[in-house]
C-alpha cells in the first residue's frame, strides 16, 4: 500500500510533459530547487539502504516459531527494495537538525510495515499479484496463510522496536507517542485499509481516494514521523503532511505511467494488469501525466516553507525530482 520505486529502464523516458515548469518565485526558492538537481541523490540513498538493511537483519532475527520468522524477513528483506520510506524519514529528521540515529529505530518500523502491507496486498482475495519485484511474493512461497501470519506480526513488530530501540536521550518519549501514533493512524481504517477497501469495492470515482490512501498515506506517515522525531513545529509537520501525501502518489502514478509504456506491443495476455485502480486505468496516460504534474508542484510548493533551513532540505527537493525522472536506478 506504501509508495513504490520502480527501475526505469535505460531506453525509455517520460514525455517531456511531465517537466516541471518553475513558477515565479524567490530566489531563495530557485536556488535551493537548483542545489537539488546537483545533490547526489544517488549516493545519499544507497548509503542509508546500507543502513537500513543492516538494522532489519538485526531487528527480525530467526527465531521459534521460525517458518513465521522465515517468511517475514522473506519481504522485510527481499532484494531490490528501495527503503523509500525510512529514507525519507531520516531525511525528514536531518532537515530539522535531528541526528539519524534517532530515526533509524522508526525507519526500520516504517519499513516493516510497508512490508506488511505488500504482504496483504497480494494475497489472491486482495490484489492477487503473484509476484513482488520480480520476485515470487511472500504467499507464494510461504501459502496465504503463512503469509497472513508475517503480515500480522510485523506491524506490531514495528511499534515494539521504536519504543525498545529508540535513544531516549535524543528522543522524548512525548515524541515517540506521537510518532507511534501517527503510524497506527496510518495503517488503520481511516488510512491504508480504507484504502484497500475501496480499491476492491468502490467504483472508479473512488481513484483519487484510494490512491491518497494506499500510496499517499505512506509518503506522509514517513515525512511526519521524521519531522516529529527531531521536533518539528506543529506548522512544520503539516508541510512535512502534505508533502509527503503528493510525493507519496506521485510516486505511484509515475509507476503506472511506466508501466503502462512498457505494455506497448506486447500481446493482449502480457497487457493484462494487477487488480486495482489507478489514474492510468480510470483516466489514460494523459490524464495520469497532468496529475503527476500537479503533484511534483504541490510537492515543491510545500518545500519552500523549509527554505530557512538552507541545504537540508535539498534531500527531500531530490526525491521530487527522481520520482518523475527516474534518473537512477537503485
Amino acid at each position: 500500500m506504501a509508495f513504490s520505486v520502480v527501475s526505469t529502464p535505460a531506453h525509455f523516458h517520460l514525455p517531456k510533459k511531465l517537466t516541471f515548469r518553475i513558477r515565479c518565485c524567490a530566489a531563495s526558492s530557485v536556488s535551493t530547487r537548483s542545489k537539488s538537481t546537483r545533490f547526489d541523490l544517488k549516493t545519499y540513498w544507497t548509503t542509508l539502504i546500507a543502513d537500513i538493511n543492516s538494522k532489519l537483519n538485526e531487528a527480525v532475527p530467526v527465531r521459534y516459531p521460525e517458518l513465521i520468522y522465515e517468511s517475514m524477513r522473506y519481504s522485510v528483506l527481499a532484494d531490490g527494495a528501495k527503503r523509500a520510506s525510512p529514507v525519507m524519514c531520516v531525511a525528514a529528521c536531518e532537515l530539522f537538525g535531528g541526528d539519524r540515529l534517532a530515526a533509524f529505530p522508526t525507519a526500520c518500523a516504517l519499513e516493516m510495515v510497508h512490508a506488511a502491507s505488500l504482504i496483504h496486498d497480494d494475497l489472491p482475495c486482495m490484489d492477487d499479484d503473484p509476484s513482488r519485484r520480480g520476485q515470487p511474493s511472500n504467499h507464494t512461497i510461504y501459502g496465504e496463510d503463512m503469509a497472513i501470519l508475517a503480515g500480522d506480526a510485523l506491524f506490531p513488530l514495528g511499534f515494539q522496536h521504536i519504543v525498545s530501540n529508540t535513544p531516549s536521550n535524543l528522543v522524548p518519549e512525548a515524541r515517540l507517542l506521537r510518532v507511534i501514533t501517527e503510524i497506527a493512524r496510518t495503517v488503520g481504517s481511516t488510512g491504508m485499509a480504507a484504502g484497500q477497501f475501496l480499491d476492491l469495492e468502490g467504483g472508479p470515482n473512488a481513484v483519487e481516494f484510494v490512491q491518497e490512501k494506499k500510496f499517499g498515506e505512506m509518503g506522509e506517515c514517513s515525512a511526519v514521523c521524521g519531522g516529529l522525531l527531531a521536533g518539528a513545529e506543529d506548522d512544520e509537520v503539516d508541510r512535512l503532511r502534505r508533502y509527503g501525501r503528493a510525493v507519496g502518489v506521485l510516486y505511484q502514478v509515475v509507476d503506472d505511467i511506466l508501466e503502462e509504456k512498457k505494455k506497448n506491443g506486447k500481446d493482449e495476455n502480457e497487457k493484462k494488469g494487477k487488480k486495482g485502480k489507478s489514474y492510468v486505468k480510470v483516466y489514460g496516460v494523459e490524464k495520469a501525466l497532468e496529475v503527476a504534474e500537479r503533484l511534483r508542484a504541490q510537492a515543491k510548493l510545500e518545500l519552500d516553507g523549509f527554505e530557512k533551513y538552507g541545504d537540508g532540505v535539498v534531500p527531500l527537493h531530490s526525491f521530487v525530482d527522481y520520482a518523475v525522472d527516474r534518473s537512477f536506478t537503485l
